[in-house]
C-alpha cells in the first residue's frame, strides 16, 4: 500500500508508504491519501491526523518519472487533482498535524503545508526546487509558502530552487518546532493528545475561524471569530467547563457536544 492509515486511540495516523522511491507522489498515492482523509474524516473516534513518511524521506516531491511526459493539459489535471485533495485535508475540521521526518521537498513541502501544524525531525529538509526542472510548483507552493513566511522569504525559496533545514525552517515560520528525529513521532503524538483532551466543537471551530480570516480582512475575519465564538455557547462543553471553573470544581472531562 502506498498510504498506510492507521488509528491510536484519537489519532488517525496517515503515512506515505513508497521508501523506495523516496515517498513521491503519483496518482496512486494521491487516490490512497484521499481514501485515508476521508476516512479519518467520517470517523467520530478520530480528532487529530498526523501525516508522516515511510524511511528517510516525509515526500520528496512529485513523481518526475511520471510527469516528464505530460502534455499541458495532463499537468494541469494532475495538479488540480493534487490541490483538490490537499485542500480538504486543510479544510477538514479535525486538525493535522505534519511529522516531517526528511526531505519535505516540492509537493512533499506543500503536503506539509496544506496540514495545521509542522514539527520537524532534526535532519527534515524543505524547499521547493520546481523551477530548477523547469516547472512551478503545482500543488499550493506559490499560495501557501507566501502565507506562511512572507512573500520576500516565500520568492528567495522557490526562484532560486534551494532547500533548506529544520532550523532555518523554524526560524521562518514554516515549523513550529524542531525535536530529534527520535523523538519526532513521540512528540506529534503528545502534541495530538492534547488537542484531543479539549473540546472539540471549540477545537474545530478555532481552526475554521483561523483559515477564514486568513483569506479576507480583519473587519471580516473578527466577524468570523464572534460567530465561532458564538456557536461554542450552544454547547454542553462550555456550561459545564464555564460552571466548574466558577465552582472551582475539576471537569471531569468534555462531552464534545
Amino acid at each position: 500500500m502506498s498510504v498506510l492509515y492507521e488509528k491510536k486511540e484519537r489519532v488517525a495516523v496517515i503515512t506515505i508508504n513508497r521508501p523506495e522511491a523516496l515517498n513521491a507522489i503519483n496518482y496512486d498515492v494521491l487516490a490512497k491519501l484521499s481514501e485515508a482523509v476521508e476516512a479519518a474524516a467520517a470517523d467520530d473516534e478520530i480528532y487529530v491526523l498526523i501525516l508522516t513518511g515511510a524511511g528517510k524521506a516525509f515526500v520528496a516531491g512529485a513523481d518526475i518519472s511520471l510527469m516528464k511526459d505530460f502534455s499541458p493539459v495532463e499537468a494541469k489535471r494532475f495538479a488540480e487533482y493534487a490541490n483538490a485533495i490537499f485542500s480538504r485535508l486543510e479544510s477538514l475540521p479535525k486538525p493535522s498535524i505534519a511529522a516531517v521526518n526528511g526531505y519535505a521537498l516540492g509537493g512533499g513541502c506543500e503536503l506539509a503545508m496544506a496540514c495545521d501544524i509542522r514539527i520537524a525531525g532534526a535532519r527534515a529538509k524543505f524547499g521547493q526546487p520546481e523551477v530548477g526542472l523547469g516547472i512551478t510548483p503545482g500543488f499550493g507552493g506559490t499560495q501557501r509558502l507566501p502565507r506562511l513566511v512572507g512573500a520576500s522569504k516565500a520568492k528567495e525559496l522557490i526562484l532560486t530552487a534551494e532547500s533548506i533545514g529544520a532550523d532555518e525552517a523554524l526560524k521562518i515560520g514554516l515549523v513550529s518546532r524542531v525535536v530529534p528525529d527520535e523523538e519526532l513521532m513521540g512528540t506529534a503524538f503528545e502534541l495530538a493528545g492534547k488537542i484531543a483532551r479539549n473540546a472539540q466543537v471549540a477545537v474545530r471551530q478555532s481552526k475554521d475561524a483561523i483559515n477564514r480570516g486568513l483569506q479576507c480582512d480583519l473587519a471580516t475575519g473578527l466577524s468570523y471569530e464572534a460567530q465561532a465564538f458564538s456557536v461554542c455557547f450552544s454547547t454542553e462543553d462550555q456550561k459545564d467547563a464555564m460552571n466548574a471553573f466558577v465552582a472551582k470544581s475539576k471537569l471531569g472531562g468534555f462531552k464534545n457536544k
